[in-house]
């Protein structure tokens, strides 16, 4: 695992860890990666987020919508990725979190020599935060591995 990962807290602290990896022929930045991967999302991914809209409505939660499949030059501090604020941005790794009252998600994209990892984290707050990611952290792990595999195929053509 790169060197650059954060989280959360140390992973027996957490209420969900995950480290997805993949080794590129060409070394790119994790904004790079973002947008690579973003810029043609998984068609399941729509209707996860439209289902995900759906019912965390219900319970007050706001709608995030997806990803828009925007590219993005350059990012900074403070500014947003979709749903997701970028705490930080540097050549090797990124971290993006959302945080609610029900529950805190981060997201580190390290890049290093062509090795990207995704490292996952969350902590939950309340009973509604425990009950989401019961079917979350279980496609969180098949979503991001399709995306990484799907990255590698594009970049190998």
């Amino acid at each position: 695992m790169s060197q650059r990962a954060r989280t959360l807290g140390p992973p027996e602290a957490l209420d969900y860890y995950d480290v997805r990896q993949v080794q590129l022929p060409v070394s790119l930045t994790p904004l790079e990666v973002w947008n690579l991967i973003m810029r043609d999302p998984q068609p399941v991914l729509r209707v996860a987020f439209a289902v995900r809209d759906a019912i965390s409505a219900r319970f007050g939660v706001k709608r995030i919508g997806g990803f828009s499949g925007q590219a993005h030059e350059s990012v900074q501090v403070g500014a947003y990725l979709d749903f997701f604020l970028v705490e930080h941005i540097g050549p090797d790794f990124m971290l993006l979190t959302e945080r609610d009252r029900h529950l805190d998600v981060m997201t580190c994209i390290a890049c290093d020599n062509g090795c990207v990892t995704v490292t996952s984290s969350v902590v939950t707050h309340n009973l509604y935060g425990r009950i989401y990611m019961l079917p979350v952290g279980l496609a969180h792990k098949w979503i991001v591995s399709g995306m990484l595999r799907r990255l590698k195929r594009r970049l190998q053509r």
